[in-house]
């Protein structure tokens, strides 16, 4: 009899690692669509309801403004305009989005990371040193390169990243990403300024800094 049991759990087993995986990232439509709504009444389908198919219309699959520049003009010198689900609610259930990113001379698009997708930047005008850290398994190896316009760099999946403008003129690229919200985890502002702040001294401890320091550090990035 336990036999028979422990065959008929192991394919159990083995289904609910494979809905596991599936449900990792953004699920495929089994529909044509499904326009995000804010109407509690529609179906539920990743994280949003839908639209009544009868009523969806072609501004639901529609966003105007990345030929506008975004003002660079803060402490990092970057902006991003993000083209997500909450832009263009079509985007609901395809398991993509868009950005544009501007740069001041020198501006920087700090390390971050995107907890929901991989991303594909082409830079369009300027010069851009950018380039990822690998996993602690892969000993942290940085993969960097210096972009020209025309230029594509690839950043996977939860891989902390960065953009640096090294040139003197404003830097412009749009980057895609495999998700319809890939989210996004800027580490110092994470780290050093969480709501409510971690410990000072873990954070001393774990960047080997002064107590202190720490504290300043919290105090310029803290909310």
């Amino acid at each position: 009899m336990r036999f028979f049991q422990a065959l008929i759990l192991i394919p159990i087993a083995i289904l609910a690692l494979v809905i596991s995986f599936a449900e990792a990232y953004d699920p495929s439509p089994l529909q044509d669509f499904c326009v995000a709504i804010d109407d509690l009444n529609g179906v539920f389908v990743n994280d949003r309801f839908c639209k009544d198919p009868m009523r969806v219309n072609a501004e639901d699959f529609f966003f105007s403004g990345l030929n506008v520049p975004g003002n660079t003009s803060n402490q990092v010198g970057s902006n991003v305009t993000t083209v997500n689900v909450d832009q263009i609610p079509g985007l609901n259930t395809m398991g993509i989005s868009l950005v544009r990113i501007d740069y001041a001379p020198h501006g920087q698009n700090p390390p971050h990371t995107h907890p929901r997708g991989s991303e594909i930047l082409v830079l369009i005008k300027g010069t851009l040193y950018v380039g990822f850290v690998s996993s602690n398994q892969d000993n942290n190896r940085l993969f960097a390169k210096v972009l020209h316009p025309g230029d594509v760099f690839v950043f996977p999946i939860g891989m902390i990243h960065f953009q640096v403008n090294i040139g003197k003129v404003p830097a412009v690229a749009f980057a895609g990403l495999s998700s319809q919200n890939a989210g996004v985890i800027t580490i110092a502002n994470a780290v050093f300024g969480s709501n409510p702040p971690i410990y000072p001294e873990v954070l001393a401890r774990a960047f080997q800094l002064d107590a202190n320091i720490v504290k300043e550090l919290q105090a310029k990035f803290g909310p």
